[in-house]
């Protein structure tokens, strides 16, 4: 006999349509006695949250959107940000600190709309110590001006932390911080090399179209000193990158694509400078500087795409910056990095285990799907040992360190030599661009001397004006912004649908997989929905509710599933409550009393207890029930499977045991790989394994377990259901809705491949024959410097025009909403 009948579905029905929502947060109310006049709340927070703003005439947040306030207010521990008041600490983690004036920005996971910009950016309504606050809406951060005298950064967290907007602060933001100078640097010589080409151009046209006789000598003089004056700072300064990777490529004696441009600039530069200085001609300023600006264009179109995205974050990103430590005097907050071998630390719900310790007093669940992948949380007991990286599921756990953070399990794993390797670079030099510029470049330096030698025997006036010709008309720029522009619009295409990339160079890897490896928990399964199904009894009406009270305040994943399947109900008076760690929850009310948990906590008879499914037991009244769980597969993720079996080879590593076989037997085929409880450590053998046999790996995973495959694969790929949130070492990050185009994505990788090379035998065609008419003299180098960006033009629209032609018909999205 099942627990759900049709006319008790249709019951929770009704009584889930009648029930209020939160006018905060929009959630279902599971009682109405939380109200202000007409207004019901589901919690004290969100209650708190709407009298502070209409206390502080802010309720006007409530008319940019219904219910804005979506995350619900969790319960902050009145000491969770005591470690703030640590001056060492604190001055840290601000940008600028003085007695009078400080600027710190947090990281808040929880912005999601217009309503949070508006109320994050009217804090100093709320708290007049706040002088100003911003928000960076696409890295989710949120910076505030405060003075330290009139308020402190812990109160101002808490601040936070009460209108639901809780900043994530870890060890990672107390680490060195990195400054992206080389951006900023980039941007300069972008603007400086713009402004000068445009003014050389403006100055060049009397040259193009009027002679020198119409303007008079002197004007003409002028002119080109000033467009000589203008070229300074491009040849001196903005093309100063092409020549350091130039000079990198030859002393490793490679001839990489910088090579044939540096030489181009060199040469239409010091011909430009004597044909100015000696009167003779104009020169070539606007050439020269035009390809500085364009290539500059490229690189910056490529790297501001994911500014606002880390791809290398570590285990430090997950841990706390200070601890409770037990000590004689009290219990103290401790840093971190300041925890030694037996200091006693007292763990809170959800929080990370922060080095290898052993347990005192009762025990408690650890949740360590952070750092092995097993979906269920584990019981430890008093003694047992537990590692850091574990996150305590329930009440407080008191711990005592045996080993310090640097000596644990989790900073051996992350300091594997897999994470010695530089992908980008070697991605870098293997890319085709560079293999064909090679080619490319010894036979325009190989054409160029034979064309040199044969003017020197026939006619020696026309050596330079043939090889300057030639350098300038066959110039590999069109061969590498084909190749910047076509990734820089598949990036762009790839981030409209979802699909980040850490940089260009990971687009060519992604057409090489032949064999893609996915994690199971959280990546083929869902780690926020789990199927519910039932056996056993039938409960009374009255009998739910008790139930629906005895599972809303525990903790287990299973009691918090237990409570989503059984939907809004009237919350039952209890007279005894008691959560027993590793067992269950039994609750009393009057002569009724239930439990819920494990089978023998129960009493559920060996010969009736499934061992093949995960379980939770209820007995009450005399009745038994059995509640099972099963993760459900991720939306999208069966047909994209389906998808991809037709093109690539397919694994699954499991850090989880083999319960869910038969539902990936289902998804994947019996022939595909699938392997169980598998330690992280054995992911990343299994993909060097893969790696050694010539498979070119993609690996799937959502989770620092699977950190180390992800950076052993040739293309690690981490999906995650917020893409700001952590995110191992990887090359791509996939946002978890997604999923369903990954196999139309990777397509589109390919094809940006193909339309490089397409776009590169074009540009051969035009090198061809410019480099006929510029090896026989009849070009002069002035038509060359118009023909060279001509060319180049054409070839940037026909990339970026296929590519988004490609995107449109494999149904991507290509336009920003």
């Amino acid at each position: 006999m099942y627990l759900v009948g049709n006319d008790i579905a249709e019951e929770k029905r009704k009584k889930k349509e009648a029930a209020p929502v939160c006018y905060h947060c929009g959630t279902v109310c599971i009682t109405s006695r939380i109200r202000i006049e007409d207004k019901f709340f589901c919690c004290q927070g969100c209650k708190l949250v709407y009298e502070l703003l209409n206390e502080k005439g802010l309720c006007d947040y409530y008319t940019l959107g219904a219910h804005p306030g979506l995350g619900q207010i969790k319960p902050v521990r009145n000491d969770k940000f005591a470690y703030l008041d640590d001056y060492s600490i604190a001055e840290r983690l601000c940008n600028f600190r003085s007695k009078s004036y400080c600027v710190v920005t947090f990281y808040i996971p929880s912005i999601h709309c217009s309503s949070c910009m508006w109320l994050l950016e009217h804090l100093d309504r709320i708290d007049p110590a706040v002088t100003e606050s911003r928000i960076n809406f696409s890295a989710k951060e949120l910076t505030v001006h405060f003075s330290p005298a009139r308020t402190s950064l812990r109160k101002i967290v808490e601040l936070l932390a009460t209108i639901g907007y809780e900043p994530y602060i870890s060890l990672d933001d107390v680490g060195e911080k990195k400054v992206a100078a080389g951006n900023k640097q980039r941007i300069t010589k972008l603007g400086i090399a713009g402004f000068c080409f445009g003014n050389i151009m403006m100055m060049s046209l009397p040259e193009y179209f009027a002679g020198e006789m119409d303007l008079g000598h002197g004007l003409n003089n002028l002119f080109r000193y000033l467009d000589l004056l203008l070229s300074l700072p491009v040849f001196f300064y903005s093309a100063t990158e092409f020549y350091s990777a130039a000079w990198a490529g030859l002393k490793q004696k490679i001839l990489n694509i910088d090579a044939p441009i540096v030489l181009a600039l060199f040469i239409t530069f010091g011909r430009s400078v004597y044909e100015i200085l000696s009167g003779t001609g104009a020169g070539y300023l606007d050439s020269m500087s035009g390809i500085v600006f364009f290539m500059l264009v490229g690189r910056v179109i490529q790297e501001r795409t994911y500014r606002s995205l880390t791809f290398t974050r570590d285990y430090k990103a997950y841990f706390p910056i200070a601890i409770s430590v037990q000590t004689q005097g009290g219990v103290v907050k401790k840093q971190l990095k300041d925890l030694r071998k037996d200091d006693v630390v007292i763990l809170h719900h959800e929080e990370i285990v922060p080095a290898d310790s052993v347990v005192l007093g009762e025990g408690g669940k650890i949740d360590y799907s952070f750092v092995t992948g097993e979906a269920e949380p584990v019981f430890v007991g008093k003694d047992e040992l537990i590692y850091a990286g574990g996150k305590l599921q329930g009440q407080e756990l008191i711990i005592k360190v045996v080993k310090p953070i640097t000596a644990s399990y989790l900073t051996s794993l992350w300091n594997h030599r897999a994470f010695n390797k530089d992908k980008a670079e070697s991605n870098d030099k293997m890319s085709v661009v560079h293999v064909l510029s090679r080619y490319f470049t010894l036979i325009l330096f190989t054409l160029a001397i034979i064309t040199a030698v044969y003017w020197a025997m026939h006619d020696a006036s026309k050596i330079v004006t043939s090889v300057s010709a030639m350098l300038i008309v066959a110039c590999p720029c069109a061969l590498l912004l084909a190749a910047t522009f076509t990734n820089s619009n598949t990036l762009r295409i790839f981030s409209l649908n979802g699909f980040y990339l850490r940089d260009a160079s990971v687009v060519e890897p992604l057409t090489n997989i032949d064999t893609i490896v996915f994690d199971k928990t959280g990546t083929i399964t869902t780690n926020t929905d789990v199927r519910v199904s039932t056996s056993g009894d039938t409960l009374s009406d009255a009998e739910l509710d008790l139930l629906y009270t005895a599972v809303s305040p525990s903790l287990h994943p299973n009691s918090v599933a237990i409570k989503k399947w059984l939907g809004s109900r009237v919350v039952a008076e209890l007279d005894e409550w008691e959560e027993i760690p590793g067992e269950g929850v039994q609750a009393v009310m009057g002569k009724d009393v239930l439990r819920i948990g494990n089978a023998h906590f129960v009493g559920v008879a060996a010969a009736e207890h499934n061992k093949n499914k995960a379980a939770s037991y209820v007995s009450v009244n005399g009745k038994t029930i059995a509640f099972y769980f099963e993760p459900a597969l991720r939306p999208g993720i069966k047909d994209a499977i389906a998808k991809l079996s037709k093109r690539f080879r397919l694994s699954v590593l499991s850090g989880d045991h083999d319960k869910q076989r038969g539902m990936m037997q289902a998804v994947f085929g019996r022939n595909d790989a699938l392997l169980f409880e598998q330690k992280p450590l054995d992911k990343l053998r299994y993909i060097e394994g893969l790696q050694k046999k010539g498979d070119t790996v993609a690996m799937i995973g959502d989770g620092l377990n699977d950190a180390g495959a992800l950076q052993q694969s040739n293309v690690g790929i981490a999906l995650a259901d917020n893409i700001n949130n952590f995110t191992p070492a990887c090359d791509v990050i996939l946002d978890a809705e997604k999923v369903s185009a990954l196999p139309e994505l990777l397509s589109m990788a390919r094809w940006s491949a193909a339309i490089i090379k397409l776009s590169f035998f074009i540009s051969v065609i035009y090198n061809v024959i410019g480099l006929y008419h510029a090896m026989s003299g009849s070009m002069r180098p002035v038509v060359a410097a118009i023909l060279m960006p001509c060319s180049t033009l054409s070839i940037v629209i026909i990339s970026s025009g296929l590519s988004n032609l490609v995107a449109w018909k494999k149904q991507l999205n290509i336009r920003s909403l």
